[in-house]
Parts: structure tokens; sequence; C-alpha cells
């Protein structure tokens, strides 16, 4: 999942969101058939979540440090309506004002595929006017297709990112306060497949990890923060492979514990952004200082598999992309078709620190926030405090990972060592 500062209309999060490798996806003819398909009925809905939704709406709601007076755009697929409306609802009790924005699936691939190219480039005018209205976006990340746009033309992926780009700053300019819930483990069939687990393994993950103990998970937020921002030079290792070396000395870092603090909120931008499940701490490298390889197992894009996705790295940029399997032509035409140079950046390096969320041992596909879990990316970094507002990005899990800072373990073949 690429980590893309959200649109808050639920069209426009698809067309920015597609541009990205995991968040991914020569349209077909724009004849019968094509239009079918474009139609389609939405998805089953997912198994009821076991916990009490008005209990987490309570808590996004916390996170998101909800004030009296704000202005609250709360975004989600129409199957997630009790959710929302119950987010609504605590949203008002706070004495803020909410608006519920509804998608799906269904409107997402034909605001793609059924809307004529030539505004494939239109600035988002109405997104960059409303970020100047809401004071929070809270927003579900519950897509239930992994290939809804399998045929998009790489082409008009990159030109829509590129016309979308302006809506990551407007948003961190205007410091606006948003909370994402999903980060890549939102309980789906195709994502429990995909991670070796069972639906059922996967649903109690999910909520496990999203109602960690915060307070604990600040604490050791905190820890994890000070070593990296006493530290310089941090050399990820994997026997797949992976052998990179990177420095971060001087550069910001951040925790995602699942709260908005009043010391996020001073300090704006980055800062306010929660990624539920949380637990993450992250920070974007030195320019120039990247050397060395970077290999994820195995990736999918648009539900196909990719094993072996590898960037070969110098001077903080890459020289290569390859790759196997069925996924990966698809990708590499993706990413050969944004023509900017930030897509070349090696530009964050995200480590897991929440202790409930456990992925089978033998799961090759990553995720953000198990602890001792590491993500390197390239692209877009504005969330990670960076300065790449490229809208494409495209992440390497690498479960199993060890990681050294300045000669010192703190990530030991997967688990965490500080």
């Amino acid at each position: 999942m690429t980590r893309l500062t959200v649109s808050i209309l639920g069209a426009a999060i698809a067309c920015v969101v597609l541009a990205a490798c995991q968040k991914q996806e020569t349209p077909p003819p724009a004849d019968a058939q094509a239009t079918a398909e474009s139609t389609a009925a939405e998805p089953a809905e997912p198994a009821a979540p076991p916990v009490d939704l008005e209990q987490l709406a309570q808590r996004l709601v916390a996170s998101a440090a909800v004030k009296e007076g704000d202005a609250v755009i709360i975004v989600g697929r129409t199957h997630d309506a009790e959710l929302l409306e119950d987010i609504a609802l605590q949203v008002r009790r706070a004495g803020a004002f909410p608006m519920i924005e509804y998608t799906s699936d269904r409107l997402a691939k034909r605001m793609f595929f059924d809307v004529p190219a030539q505004f494939d480039t239109q600035a988002p005018a109405l997104d960059l006017a409303l970020s100047k209205v809401f004071d929070v976006v809270i927003s579900l990340s519950n897509g239930t297709s992994e290939n809804l746009f399998e045929g998009a033309d790489p082409q008009r992926v990159a030109a829509r990112g590129k016309a979308g780009e302006a809506i990551g700053q407007a948003f961190m300019k205007e410091n606006v306060r948003q909370v994402e819930i999903g980060n890549g483990l939102y309980p789906t069939p195709w994502r429990a497949q995909r991670l070796g687990m069972s639906e059922t393994e996967l649903a109690r993950t999910f909520w496990e990890g999203v109602n960690v103990d915060h307070a604990a998970l600040q604490t050791r937020g905190q820890a994890v923060k000070g070593a990296l921002a006493a530290g310089n030079e941090l050399h990820v290792s994997h026997p797949n492979g992976t052998d990179y070396r990177m420095r971060i000395q001087g550069r910001p870092v951040l925790v995602s514990d699942g709260v908005i603090s009043p010391e996020d909120i001073r300090s704006g931008g980055p800062a306010l952004q929660v990624f539920l499940p949380a637990g993450e701490v992250y920070t974007t490298p030195v320019a120039g200082t990247g050397e060395g390889r970077i290999v994820a197992t195995r990736d999918y894009f648009r539900g196909q598999a990719i094993d072996d996705l590898a960037v070969t790295v110098a001077g903080g940029k890459i020289t290569a992309l390859t790759g196997t399997g069925p996924g990966f032509a698809a990708l590499k035409a993706e990413f050969d078709a944004v023509s900017d140079a930030r897509k070349n950046e090696v530009s964050f390096f995200d480590m897991g620190i929440n202790p409930n969320v456990k992925l089978p041992s033998g799961s090759q596909v990553g995720n953000w926030v198990p602890a001792g879990t590491v993500t390197l990316g390239l692209g877009n970094n504005l969330w990670a405090g960076g300065d790449n507002a490229l809208a494409y990005g495209l992440n390497f899990f690498l479960p199993g990972s060890t990681v050294t800072l300045d000669g010192k373990v703190i990530v030991d073949k997967g688990q965490l060592a500080l």
C-alpha cells in the first residue's frame, strides 16, 4: 500500500490512489463488454467485524483529536455504512460537524474507465478548495477487490497522479488531521489468502491491532524514535539478497502510535496522520546516501503475483528494477509511464512496533505494523516527513530482515531488539 495523502472525494481517491503500487492497477475497448464489466455488482460484503462499532467510532474520533467546532469528513464504502454513521454521531457528540461521503468499488472503477481521458490532467479544484474547509478526514480503506483497475492504461494512471499531486501538499499545508483505518490489513478474503491466513484469523489480528494499548505503544514508539534520531547509518539485510545502507542523521523521525497528540498538533504536517492499526516509526534518508540492493520476495500487482521484485540503488536512486511472475510486466509498465525522476528515489525507512499484529511465520508478504517488520520504499514520502510529493510510490515489505544502526542490531531476523 503506497501512502498518498487522502483525497476526500471517493471517486478522486480511486483516481489518485490507483497510481500507487499496492493501494495499484490500456483500459479495455470502450465497447459493450467493457461497459458491462465496469458496472458489475459489488463483491460480497465482508463479514461483520467482531468489535463494538460504537466503541471503535469513539476511538477513531479520539485518535483524530476532534474538538468542538471542527468540520469532519468521513469517507468509506457503502458496506461500512453503520460504522460511518457511528463515527458521524461521535463527531457531533464532540460538538463538531460531520459529513459522510460514500463511495463504492463500482463507482471507483467507473470514474476511471467511463470518464473521458481528456479530463485526466484536470486540476482537482474541488479537493483543493475543500482542503481549506475540513479540519479532519477519517477514512476507511476497505476496498473489497485487489484487481479493480485491471487493464488501466498506465499513461492515464500517470496523468491522473500528476494532476492530483497538489492534493497531498494542500492537506499538509492546511494541517488537516487525517486518520485512516485499514493500513493494508482490513479483513477481506483476498487479503487473508495473500497473507496465508483464514478470514477469521485476519479479522482477529486486525481488530487486536486496532485495539492495542495505545499508551504502551506510545512509550515503545518514543524509545524507538529516540534511538533512530540519535543514529547515523542504517543497514538492512535479508537472506533474499537485500543488502542496503542509508544515512538518517539529522532527519526527522515520526511515530504513528494511534493518537494525534497536542504535541503532534503543534508540529503539524505529517505528524497529523494516523494509520490504524497503528504502530510504526519512520524516517527519510539523507539525500544521495542509499547504496545496495532491495528485494521483496513476494508482492502482488492488481492480484497478480510478482517474485523477487528488486531494485539496485546507487546514490539514493535506483539504477535497475527487476522481477518475475505474472504481475511484473504490468507493474513495470506503470512505473515506466511515470516520467518524473522522483520515482527513482529511495525515500523512506519504516519499522513496525505493534506487538498485537502477527503474521504467519512463513508469510512472504509483509505489512507495515508487526513489531520488527521493515519497509523501504520509492517515491512519495510526504507522510514520513520528506519532501517528495510525487503521487506515485513503490513499497518493499521485508519481513524477517535484520537491521543495524551504527553497527548495533535493532531488528534481529524480524524481531524488534530495542
